[in-house]
């Protein structure tokens, strides 16, 4: 990949890539049973940063992938995925003497799901050091895959990455899970001041603000320099409010029943993103990240419900015309 290094990029995501192993439907009483048969047991791409990088690659822009992953089989797994959905990873780093990291997925029958994780896989080691820096310029928008999933970038790693997206006059997004070690906004609040669209979802923004009123929910966070934060509020669809004054409720799209909700968060904020990219107002950036967020949930998999821009703009006119 080194002769592409210099070439430009619309998105550079930096974050997790992993692969994820669904079970579903899996009851909550799976341990009754000696033996659970299920009719699909698959490996499946996962992680926040590397189902951005697919979503956005397939609804038509260029996007560069920063990770890091174990030199085994399940990162050269990785690494051919990139190559098939025509993502540039020179920026991932493949690190000997590492587990590229599973999640096995536990799915219920109502799509909701509990995920079982390795603490010494690539997701938990991977730091600043493993970030190259100077690729971070290359692209027109910086997404920041997911504030607290690898524990390790920390604010002073964030503000790094993020000094140098502003210096290349970069739009910064963000999204973020639940912290693994109890961190707060206050442990990242020098890199939040330098991010334009945060999408946390309703449970995580109250859980981190500790208000459980949306709006004031969102003021809390605007507090620490956020430009706009786009709270997720399921199948009410999404929230809006921007240091500008913006505010409005975007709906979700209606008459979709959930299979399986897994990476449903990154697929919003990919369609939203693809927005921002085509210039849209607020608004229809958020009907993107709906749409795409619906799709998702249709399918098992992180990356299997947006197969190509043409089955996104389908849906988008279906959407629309719902909302008419």
């Amino acid at each position: 990949m080194g002769d592409t290094v210099n070439v430009p990029l619309d998105v550079i995501c930096v974050g997790a890539a992993i692969v994820d192993v669904p079970l579903q439907p899996v009851s909550k009483n799976i341990f009754d049973s000696e033996s659970y048969p299920l009719d699909q047991i698959s490996m499946t791409i996962g992680g926040d940063a590397i189902n951005e990088s697919t979503i956005i690659s397939r609804l038509g822009y260029k996007v560069g992938l920063i990770s890091m992953v174990g030199n085994d089989a399940v990162g050269n797994y990785i690494v051919e995925h990139c190559e098939r959905e025509g993502i540039d990873h020179a920026g991932v780093r493949q690190k000997d003497g590492v587990d590229t990291s599973i999640n096995v997925a536990l799915v219920t029958a109502d799509g909701e799901r509990t995920f079982v994780t390795n603490r010494n896989g690539s997701l938990w080691k991977m730091t600043i050091d493993d970030v190259d820096i100077s690729l971070i310029g290359r692209g027109r928008l910086l997404s920041l895959a997911s504030f607290f999933n690898n524990p390790r970038l920390d604010n002073d790693a964030m503000v790094k990455i993020c000094k140098a997206a502003k210096a290349a006059q970069m739009i910064i997004t963000a999204d973020m899970i639940k912290p693994r070690l109890g961190e707060t906004f206050d442990d990242i609040a020098e890199a939040l001041s330098y991010v334009d669209y945060f999408f946390p979802n309703n449970d995580e923004a109250r859980m981190m603000t500790g208000e459980q009123d949306i709006p004031r929910v969102a003021d809390k966070i605007l507090a620490y320099g956020v430009k706009h934060v786009i709270v997720k509020i399921g199948k009410q669809g999404a929230y809006i409010k921007g240091h500008d004054g913006a505010e409005l409720t975007v709906p979700a799209m209606k008459g979709i029943t959930a299979i399986d909700t897994i990476g449903a968060g990154d697929n919003f904020a990919s369609g939203f993103i693809v927005g921002l990219l085509e210039g849209k107002s607020l608004k229809e950036c958020g009907e993107y990240g709906n749409v795409a967020a619906s799709l998702a949930i249709t399918s098992i998999g992180a990356t299997t419900g947006v197969k190509s821009r043409a089955l996104f703009n389908a849906q988008l006119d279906k959407y629309h015309a719902q909302h008419a």
